[in-house]
């Protein structure tokens, strides 16, 4: 193709997609005054480029190319406009024109900032990032509330779903897998809001929460033990305290000769074995019917033939579901939870089960969730961000109505350093767990000093 076959047969013969995207723009650009030249400018070169480029095109060719012809376009609109912008200016013009017409618009950059693991947008002026478990207000801004709301438009369209006034709030995903949340007018009072959790370029295993000092050696082994040996996992934690992360990495304990099948209302897992059937939820569409839960998706996964079933989250009435797939041999399975601790979080499970709208007494489903869930893992963010397993539990039954837990490993915080750090240590309880001889049975002996009530280890 030579250097301007991007552009339009003819400019007076524009395509429907273009009429559509350049009167948003152009719509944003009047209503609104620019926040400030470079932006101003740069909205105004993208709604000029739609008129003269075929965006159909675009497509199917690489990036490198259509840089070196975006760059000659704007070179020449430049010229039209008598703006006068040095080479790196205009480089750097170049680049925001292709993240608006190829990416996220001013989300890319943040996108690409590996330091960076969330991304909050309060309106069209106010962005926030998660850096190292602190935020911090960045510069990047949006045109107005219509661009930004294109953008969200774009994030949600690819993946199939919609926002609008009849159905303000989405949750969504971007191609890498990283979460997405948007919720606009009438329910956002002061602009559309946009959060995105970003997933890591490289998977965190465990030897990398290892390194980090999320989850210390001991209690890996005794992780790697209870997944190997087939015991149903609860991992429970906050928001943002790293669950589907330290999912993620306990997950690469299974054999990858068994068959997972993973639901999640937004697909973000990232298993690392080869045999893994991924289902996600459904919305309803705009007549309010076609509505697919993580309910149905678990009733199905049962005839999918699964080794184990992994559940991204459970909410509501899926958490009876699953606790009927754990007691009835697909042991190993594994979910998330929202709790403060491991008491709180089959609490909560059991609050789930009257959800599920089906009859049961307390002591009954007490019963179901003591014989289906082995262990509880706690993850917690610290005050300084740093995330943390904070206590590892076995469940070992019942006693009169009430669960009984013993826990494992803690993590015990002994105060604050001059650095506003948090001190502390993990700590075996001193208790030796019942999975040990399932463990045995598993080919997998861990010693007994792994246990020792005066070990501890940072």
């Amino acid at each position: 193709m030579n250097a301007w076959s991007i552009k339009l047969p003819t400019a007076s013969q524009p395509t429907r997609s273009t009429v559509t995207d350049s009167n948003i723009v152009a719509k944003a650009t009047a209503d609104t005054p620019a926040p400030d030249r470079n932006l101003g400018l740069k909205v105004s070169i993208h709604r000029a480029l739609l008129d003269k480029i075929n965006l159909a095109a675009l497509d199917q060719l690489p990036r490198a190319q259509i840089e070196q012809e975006i760059r000659d376009i704007v070179r020449e609109l430049l010229a039209e406009r008598r703006e006068a912008l040095n080479a790196a200016e205009r480089d750097a013009l170049v680049i925001e024109v292709l993240d608006e017409l190829l990416g996220l618009g001013p989300l890319e950059p943040l996108l690409k900032d590996e330091s960076i693991t969330d991304i909050l947008v309060n309106g069209h002026l106010t962005v926030f990032v998660e850096r190292l478990g602190l935020l911090e207000r960045v510069q990047t801004r949006f045109q107005d509330e219509k661009h930004l709301l294109r953008i969200i438009q774009k994030i949600v369209s690819a993946v199939g779903r919609r926002i609008d006034e009849s159905s303000p709030f989405v949750d969504a995903r971007l191609a890498d897998g990283s979460r997405v949340n948007a919720i606009i007018a009438p329910l956002a009072i002061d602009g559309s809001l946009l959060s995105v959790r970003k997933f890591a370029k490289k998977r965190i295993g465990i030897d990398r929460l290892i390194e980090l000092g999320s989850v210390p050696e001991p209690m890996a082994q005794v992780m790697r033990a209870m997944v190997a040996s087939r015991k149903n996992v609860l991992i429970s934690g906050g928001t943002g305290s790293g669950k589907t992360t330290l999912l993620n990495a306990m997950s690469s304990f299974i054999d990858s000769r068994e068959r997972i099948v993973t639901i999640e209302d937004s697909a973000e897992l990232q298993l690392q074995q080869e045999h893994v059937a991924r289902l996600e939820t459904r919305p309803a569409n705009i007549e309010g019917r076609g509505e697919v839960n993580q309910r149905d998706l678990v009733k199905n996964a049962l005839r999918m033939r699964p080794d184990r079933i992994i559940i991204g989250e459970v909410r509501a009435g899926e958490a009876f579901d699953m606790l009927q797939a754990m007691n009835t041999g697909h042991d190993g399975s594994m979910t998330t939870v929202h709790a403060n601790t491991p008491r709180d979080a089959l609490s909560r499970i059991e609050q789930m089960i009257g959800m599920s709208g089906i009859e049961i007494s307390p002591a009954s489903a007490r019963a179901q969730i003591a014989s289906a869930i082995d262990i509880v893992v706690q993850v917690a963010r610290l005050a300084d961000g740093r995330r943390k397993v904070t206590s590892l539990t076995e469940v070992t039954g019942m006693e009169s109505s009430t669960i009984t837990m013993q826990e494992i490993f803690r993590y015990k915080i002994t105060g604050r350093s001059d650095q506003n750090e948090v001190l502390g240590h993990f700590e075996a309880t001193g208790i030796r767990p019942k999975l040990l001889a399932d463990a045995s049975a598993s080919g997998i002996d861990l010693p007994a000093d792994l246990f020792r009530p005066e070990l501890q280890f940072s």
